[in-house]
């Protein structure tokens, strides 16, 4: 199946976007709103097609690729060990990357006219480590960021912005309680910090393992909506 036909336009790769990315087709003429969706670790910019296919047809849907190529088709936005006291991440990656998307949203929305009080951020995974890195660290970038089965990095608590620029921000936080890669644990430390910096969030459940489920998927459209305030 060609990357067509699943929703997403070819790869685009150039010197005035600091990833390559495919964009949601068919793509908005107009777009209202921006929804940038990063990937989990491992998989690439077309994994999130389906979740993409069902967000309003007046958002734009981007897809960016990690820039580390781990093997045939296979992308992270940074390698991380998983051990007996907890994942262990190549931190240097992580910052690289954190600062690399934040270019990128601020690339595409010049590109397409969008406001950041139009945009969210959000991904699976590590794709959801890393929205939650530049909504946190960068939060005049974007209105919004969901953790679909992710985590909030420990390292990132140096770059954290201050209670005050974050006051505007909001969060979705969506995780399975059978997570055997990314315990459950990890979703109430991210549901303690935001509590703690005054960011808006709204945290769901769901009966499932590593992944992301229907359920999951519908209450993180619904979120959305509401951030970007579209019918």
């Amino acid at each position: 199946m060609s990357f067509l036909n699943q929703g997403v336009s070819p790869l685009q790769q150039g010197a005035d976007f600091a990833l390559a990315f495919r964009i949601r087709q068919p793509q908005p003429d107009r777009p209202r709103a921006l929804l940038v969706l990063l990937h989990g670790v491992g998989g690439s910019e077309s994994n999130l097609a389906e979740l993409a296919n069902d967000v309003n047809p007046d958002t734009l849907v981007v897809l960016p690729r990690g820039p580390l190529t781990l093997g045939p088709g296979q992308f992270a936005w940074f390698r991380v060990a998983f051990i007996a006291s907890g994942p262990r991440i190549e931190a240097q990656e992580a910052e690289q990357s954190r600062l690399d998307l934040i270019r990128f949203v601020a690339q595409v929305q010049a590109a397409y006219g969008i406001a950041p009080q139009q945009t969210v951020i959000a991904g699976f995974s590590q794709g959801g480590i890393l929205s939650a890195s530049v909504a946190l660290t960068a939060p005049e970038s974007v209105a919004g960021f969901g953790i679909l089965s992710g985590r909030i990095l420990p390292e990132l608590e140096p770059h954290l912005a201050a209670p005050a620029r974050l006051a505007a921000l909001q969060a979705f936080i969506g995780h399975g309680d059978f997570d055997s890669k990314l315990p459950v644990l990890w979703a109430q430390r991210s549901e303690a910090l935001l509590s703690q910096l005054g960011v808006a969030h709204r945290s769901r459940r769901y009966p499932i393992d590593h992944g992301i489920s229907a359920a999951m998927q519908a209450d993180f459209l619904q979120w959305l909506n509401g951030v970007l305030k579209v019918e």
